[in-house]
């Protein structure tokens, strides 16, 4: 049986990066490769093997940095950076880059760039921090990559219409809330 943390690593790394891709330069690469190679399902397979391996090792990290630092210190270092994370996502990202040609056709090309791309990303800081907090390399694992492949699915699969549907806007201040309640709950004042 599945233990409750595990399930509420998962879930919880599942929303949080689901939502806070919304609008984020990866799915706008996803959007620019599939437009440009029309091959969708290559463009999601390299999707979730640059995301597998990066969130891997960024969940990796963060459990093994929530072993060097323990107690409450680990608790308003997580807050903290939710908190940062929540007023991070207001500030849209940049297309700067993604006109680039690219010679190395639809899966290897885009596998490399989404893997570069989330180096350092706040998906993938995000990933460190969940790491820390549920100790479950695999659930956040699981759970951020399962969410990065629904938010780039959507731009890979029927991103163009849902532009002109839902605001970037209004994706970016939910996303931003949910990292802020996150972080305030975290902290050992309650």
């Amino acid at each position: 049986m599945i233990g409750v943390p595990i399930v509420e690593a998962l879930i919880q790394s599942f929303i949080l990066v689901a939502i806070s891709e919304m609008g984020d330069k990866t799915q706008l690469l996803g959007l620019i490769f599939v437009l440009r190679y029309k091959q969708p399902w290559t463009i999601m397979a390299a999707i979730f093997v640059a995301t597998i391996a990066n969130h891997l090792g960024a969940a990796w990290c963060g459990t093994f940095l929530a072993g060097q630092v323990r107690g409450e210190t680990l608790k308003y270092i997580l807050g903290a950076l939710f908190i940062i994370f929540g007023i991070w996502i207001l500030k849209p990202d940049s297309d700067e880059g993604l006109d680039k040609q690219y010679k190395y056709g639809p899966f290897w090309t885009t596998l490399v760039v989404f893997f570069l791309a989330e180096m350092g990303d706040k998906t993938q800081l995000a990933t460190i921090a969940l790491g820390a907090r549920y100790q479950s390399v695999l659930a956040v694992t699981a759970g951020s990559t399962l969410g990065m492949l629904l938010s780039n699915g959507i731009s890979v699969f029927g991103g163009e219409r849902l532009i002109k549907i839902i605001p970037m806007a209004y994706v970016r201040y939910t996303a931003s809330i949910l990292f802020l309640v996150f972080g305030v709950l975290i902290l050992p004042i309650w």
